[in-house]
């Protein structure tokens, strides 16, 4: 119940729509920071959300070689890089850095991509139809995630990179016992 109007009520507060913004006294300084920037409301918003929800991570920007697959990915400019041993890897030289799903967007080329899978299909290695590049895939030990090739980003962004190698052909026996690997999908 809202208090009875009279000396000391407050004023009742106007009622927003769900999703609207009460951006108060910021009202005008959000519209010409709009204007100025020349930003569409959502997009600003991307920009704000992305500055404060990947604090400290760099976009990168890749994709395959013929340029029919691009993406953008959000991660540290120091790369953690898994050099794997089985027997897909090795044969694709598949090198590859974990990233959560709402760290990648894929920017075109879906319909250009193909997947492979085999053994327990929870792995997804996906490539280009025209080129016959995996420039990212879904790895087994991150169904929820993406495993991002780092020589397939854009030059410019990666700072460094260390290497870990790990045991593909033991893949239980190893991902059971590494420390860290599940939880590199996790935002």
């Amino acid at each position: 119940p809202r208090p009875a109007k009279g000396k000391g009520s407050p004023a009742p507060e106007a009622e927003e729509e769900p999703g609207a913004l009460g951006l108060g006294a910021q009202q005008e300084r959000w519209l010409q920071f709009l204007e100025r920037q020349r930003l569409s409301a959502e997009e600003a918003a991307k920009l704000l959300l992305d500055t404060f929800e990947y604090q400290g991570l760099v976009k990168h920007t890749g994709g395959c070689h013929c340029g029919a697959v691009r993406f953008e990915v959000w991660a540290s400019a120091d790369l953690h890089v898994f050099d794997c041993n089985c027997s897909i890897c090795v044969k694709k030289q598949n090198r590859h850095f974990i990233v959560p799903a709402s760290r990648f967007k894929l920017l075109k080329g879906a319909d250009n991509l193909a997947t492979y899978s085999f053994n327990t299909h929870c792995a997804k290695h996906t490539f280009c139809k025209t080129c016959g590049i995996q420039s990212f895939y879904t790895p087994r030990s991150n169904p929820d995630g993406y495993g991002i090739a780092p020589h397939c980003l854009d030059e410019g962004t990666v700072r460094s990179v260390t290497m870990e190698a790990i045991n593909g052909k033991e893949w239980e026996k190893a991902i059971k016992a590494h420390p860290t690997i599940k939880s590199l999908s996790k935002p």
